[in-house]
């Protein structure tokens, strides 16, 4: 481990172990890339807020299931416990949630953001108090990864009052959650801390995951002038899960079956960060974010897919799956990842040409190294073996961006410009094979965009807006193990977008946008995450189009009545998703895709809500969750083949439903979750075999605010 991982380590234990050490003030702002509902008035593109109340009364059990109440999003299961989200946008390939980018409180959440964008870290959902999904234009002042959205999630600030929440439930499959969280505010200074514990079964038998996760926030007030918000998390998971789906006819026996009883996770992750707020004045605000983590991840599994079982099967200890949980040895993929960024920000309120302004501008140093080691072991539950794969992969990368947003009187106009800086570099360092040969390369990319919302009335919005999209490749894409470059490009596409916000009467909010995302080169692998055919190479052109609509009708303000009937939807139509340039397949040499659909993206989604709430304080909502037929290759195949890699994702709808009752004279909340409710069997993914989804899970619980 490097010095200054040491260090950045040492640093996090000390603020956990000694919260009197930290200080936080609630004047401290958090760090957001929409705010209120009232701003996006001014924001060029499509864009939703999920609130508090609707985290807390939906009784979320994932981030999938939040992030299904946005239009345009699509999330996938793996495990069943939300582990490891699989987000997608707009058609968007979901898997490892690469194709967008993560935030938390506006600093990247990602352990390499520019290297390797894969999702096999984070947070449970429990953390957060609200998310912002911002898509469009105005993403580009975020980044890498500019094409599909960004989604930041926030935590909450000290109370202005000393107080906290214990919340315990449970439920079928071993399911237990608990979590407490105390803070308060004395003066300038105040102090939260959250702590959650979160075990239970996943979607398959042999699996089971249980994770840590505590968080401290700490802000003081400086002095009228200034704020420091300080930051200080570790995170850990143990979990019995594997890599593997399952073939045709393992599903057909039993589709929760998990063979690779054997296989586990282990990760931890420390991280910490300062904001730093200077306000030079009402119209000159400057905010510094310095972050650092540290992600490392052990995952000894004996398949990386269904059409390879297991890893070794040619190995005389294996015998095919016969001795798979007797002599069958098992890989190691062993991961760590060093992360450390600085970023100031600069709003400033002008009329340097003539017309009221705000402008938008800062610069980022970030730098990643991952250390990526393999070890082959003798037996199923061994933790050591001989190294395979030694290897160093560092990123450095420099961004400069600058947005300025016009104001006229009832419309804006909001130009800007992000530039990329990115160097790669791979080194080999496996003993007897190549050890010490490296390879470098760098990219630089300038994107552009430009947006403009118009009001022609109150509580009416309409917003356009055409964007660069930019995702850089991974370093193990670009940069061979011999240290050669390769032939793959930054992913680019031009982004357009047209919608309305509008609220025609009290109770009544409907948003609608169409949106069109056209890809000069976007890399689609025929089959991803290990499957067949994984290998990434330029997809060349490819188009998305489509249009989102998210509709809230509230009864209560509709007829003022003590009592309220309220209905939520989110509904994503995506008619095109195909390839348009000359491509051809992954999995069979020669043969044309062009025209094909692209894989994992359902023309049709829909996550709507109907709910009854009382002024007594009770609260029951029932929801439907409509995911459309998908490919599962760029073939396009619809007969399973039998591995089960490939064939067509047949739709499917699932029913949630919760119960909600707050008890006021003792300041509780108890509630009753049914998560897929009928217990509807579907595949959730074929990338790597058959996964099955989640089943019917029913949970209880108790939250005691004091």
């Amino acid at each position: 481990m490097t010095q200054h991982a040491h260090l950045l380590r040492i640093s996090v234990l000390m603020a956990l172990a000694c919260p009197t050490a930290v200080v936080m003030a609630q004047e401290a702002r958090t760090v957001e890339i929409i705010g209120t509902p009232e701003a996006l008035e001014r924001i060029p593109g499509s864009a939703e807020i999920i609130d508090k109340k609707t985290l807390e009364n939906s009784r979320v059990f994932t981030i999938n299931e939040a992030l299904r109440k946005v239009p345009g999003v699509i999330t996938r299961d793996e495990e069943g416990f939300g582990l490891r989200p699989n987000i997608g946008i707009r058609g968007l390939n979901p898997t490892r949630s690469t194709k967008l980018l993560l935030l938390e409180d506006g600093i990247p959440l990602a352990y390499a953001p520019y290297g390797a964008n894969e999702t096999y870290y984070h947070p449970p959902v429990d953390r957060f108090e609200r998310i912002e999904v911002l898509k469009g234009s105005g993403q580009i002042i975020y980044g890498p990864q500019t094409i599909g959205g960004v989604i930041n999630y926030i935590t909450p600030v000290p109370p202005a009052q000393p107080g906290g929440a214990i919340t315990l439930s449970g439920g079928n499959r071993d399911y237990f959650n608990g979590r407490v969280n105390y803070g308060g505010t004395w003066g300038n200074k105040g102090l939260l801390f959250d702590y959650v514990r979160k075990q239970g079964d996943g979607a398959r038998d042999n699996t089971h995951a249980q994770i840590d996760d505590f968080n401290i926030k700490a802000v003081l007030a400086l002095s009228a002038q200034q704020a420091l918000t300080l930051r200080a998390n570790y995170f850990t998971e143990e979990s019995n899960v594997t890599y593997s789906g399952l073939t045709e006819a393992e599903y057909a026996v039993n589709p929760r079956q998990n063979p690779f009883k054997n296989d586990f996770m282990y990760a931890d992750r420390y991280g910490v960060s300062a904001t730093h707020e200077f306000v030079f004045s009402d119209d000159v605000v400057l905010t510094t974010n310095l972050y650092g983590s540290i992600f490392q991840r052990d995952w000894w599994r004996q398949s990386s897919n269904s059409g390879q079982r297991p890893n070794d099967s040619s190995d005389p200890a294996c015998g095919g799956m016969a001795n798979l949980n007797s002599t069958c040895g098992n890989e190691g993929r062993l991961r760590e990842y060093y992360t450390w960024g600085v970023e100031p920000r600069l709003r400033v309120n002008h009329a340097l040409l003539g017309i009221k302004s705000e402008a938008d501008m800062g610069v980022r140093a970030h730098y990643e190294t991952q250390d990526r080691i393999q070890r082959n072991g003798a037996t199923p539950m061994a933790r050591t073996g001989t190294v395979t794969e030694d290897n160093e992969r560092k990123n450095q990368a420099y961004a400069l961006f600058v947005q300025n947003r016009f104001l006229f009187d009832n419309w804006t106009l909001t130009p800007g410009v992000r530039v990329e800086s990115i160097k790669f570099e791979r080194t080999n360092q496996l003993a007897n094979s190549g050890a010490g040969v490296s390879g470098k390369t760098d990219l630089a990319e300038v994107i552009p965009g430009i947006g403009a919302t118009y009001n022609p009335a109150r509580n009416l919005t309409v917003f356009a807006g055409v964007h660069r999209g930019f995702a850089p490749p991974r370093t193990e894409d670009i940069i061979s193990n011999t240290g050669g470059t390769v032939d793959i490009d930054a992913e680019k596409s031009v982004n357009f977008e047209l919608g309305v916000r509008s609220q025609p009467h009290a109770g009544v909010n409907v948003d609608a946008t169409v949106f069109r995302m056209d890809f000069e080169n976007q890399v689609v692998p025929a089959s991803v995450a290990g499957g067949t055919g994984a290998s990434l190479t330029n997809g060349g052109e490819t188009l998305h189009q489509g249009a989102e609509l998210a509709l809230r009708l509230n009864g209560s303000e509709l007829m003022s009545m003590p009592h309220n009937v309220y209905l939520q939807a989110a509904y994503t139509y995506l008619p095109t998703a195909k390839f348009t340039g000359t491509r051809t397949s992954n999995i069979t040499a020669g043969v044309n895709v062009s025209g094909n659909r692209l894989p994992y993206a359902p023309e049709n989604l829909l996550t709507a809500t109907l709910g009854y709430a009382h002024s007594a304080g009770f609260d029951a909502r029932l929801e439907a969750v409509y995911v459309g037929e998908q490919f599962s290759d760029d073939l396009n195949t619809v007969t399973p083949t039998a591995n089960g890699q490939r064939g067509l994702i047949s739709g499917y709808t699932l029913w949630n439903a919760v119960l909600n009752y707050h008890v006021k004279p003792v300041n509780s909340t108890v509630f009753l979750t049914l998560k897929n409710l009928t217990d509807k069997e579907y595949i959730a993914d074929r990338s790597r075999g058959i996964l099955p989804g989640s089943p019917q899970l029913v949970q209880a619980g108790i939250k005691y605010s004091f």
